[in-house]
Formats: C-alpha cells, structure tokens, sequence
C-alpha cells in the first residue's frame, strides 16, 4: 500500500503556562488544513513555532506522525486524538515513521524531504495533553515521529502520495536513534555509522561511548 499524507497540520499560537517559550506561547496545537501548503527550507509556512531554540530550523522543518501510532495513543488513553495533536505538520498513513532509516528521502507532492531525527518528548508536550507522566511513557513507547529536512521546496497536501525514493545502506532508524539516546545505550555505536544523522546527535554518542570519552 502507498502511503500517503493523511491531513497537514500548522501550529496556532497557544498561551499557556506550560509553553516552552519564555513569552509563554507555544505552536504545539497545530490544526488540519483543507489545502496544499508551501513547504520551505526553513520550515512549513504558516506554522506558528514558539521556542526556535529547540523547534524548527532547517534540520526540523516539518516533523510527521504515523495515524497508526496515533491511533494507538487513542486506545491506550481512551479519548480521541485529532491530527495534529501531537505537534505534528505532516500525520501520515500506511508510512512506517518508527523504522524510517536516517537520511532516505520522501517524495511528497513536490517537495523532496529527508529523514533527520526523532522527536525529543519535552515538558511542553506533556503540559498540552495534561499528563504528568506522558515523557516517561512516550519514551517507553519508542514511536516519536521523525523530523525532516527540505532538500527541494514545493508544496503538500492532505492526501498527497507518500514515497521513499533512496534509502541509506546503514540501515539506522529513528527508532533505534530514539533508543539509543534513552533506553538502550547499547546502541549507540551504530548512531556512529548513520550518514545524515545531526553532527550534535552523533557527538553526543561519541561522548557517551567508552573508547570516545
């Protein structure tokens, strides 16, 4: 089955006292759009982002989530989840976002994106659900979402076809990226190996590994 993006997301602005940013205003509630989007280098535009310390940029610039590992937050927490709903720009379909290899590339309307990382759960997320808890059981849960970059600018749509188009031999995944930097160090050697793996991510695993520190 192709898969294919299920809605396009952009971020309204939120005041709230969880809000990462220091003015207290925060992108994560982004909403369903009924048409195609211009998709930039730097980012999706007109998504409100609030804290560009640690969100967008062009190693961020759209972040995508499987409806699958959103349906299953659904079930486990017993009340719905609309798309967008966890920060997400692109919510996909029949896309397996956990076991996306570091550096392939989607073909998506007429853009061309590439897998960077996984999603880092902070406080902001967990004040927008209103769980305490949800760092802890996201990470236990190991399905992020991963964040892309923009390698050609053009435009996206809900709907629009989803195609991997190259794929890295390295085989590295947002998945064991994500385990890696949390709950099985064992792995980060093989982060050592992920060609198109954030330089920050990689020397934080150089620094973590015996025969690097």
């Amino acid at each position: 089955m192709t898969g294919r993006v299920a809605a396009v997301n952009l971020g309204i602005v939120t005041e709230a006292e969880w809000a990462g940013d220091a003015s207290g205003r925060s992108g994560i509630d982004k909403r369903p759009v009924d048409g195609p989007v211009l998709v930039r280098v730097d980012g999706v535009a007109g998504d409100f982002i609030g804290e560009r310390a640690h969100h967008g940029g062009p190693e961020q610039a759209v972040y995508a989530y499987a409806e699958e590992d959103a349906a299953w937050w659904a079930a486990e927490l017993g009340r719905a989840i609309r798309p967008g709903g966890f920060g997400e720009n692109l919510s996909t379909y029949a896309v397996d976002v956990t076991g996306a290899v570091i550096g392939e590339q989607w073909q998506v309307g007429s853009t061309l994106l590439q897998v960077t990382k996984p999603r880092t759960p902070c406080t902001t997320f967990a004040g927008f659900w209103g769980l305490p808890d949800l760092i802890k059981r996201f990470t236990v849960r190991a399905s992020p979402g991963a964040y892309l970059r923009v390698l050609r600018e053009g435009e996206i749509g809900p709907g629009d076809p989803i195609e991997v188009v190259e794929r890295p031999a390295h085989g590295v995944t947002i998945g064991e990226v994500f385990r890696a930097t949390s709950l099985e160090p064992e792995l980060l050697p093989r982060l050592l190996d992920a060609e198109g793996l954030p330089e920050p991510i990689r020397e934080k695993a150089r620094r973590r590994l015996p025969a690097h520190g």
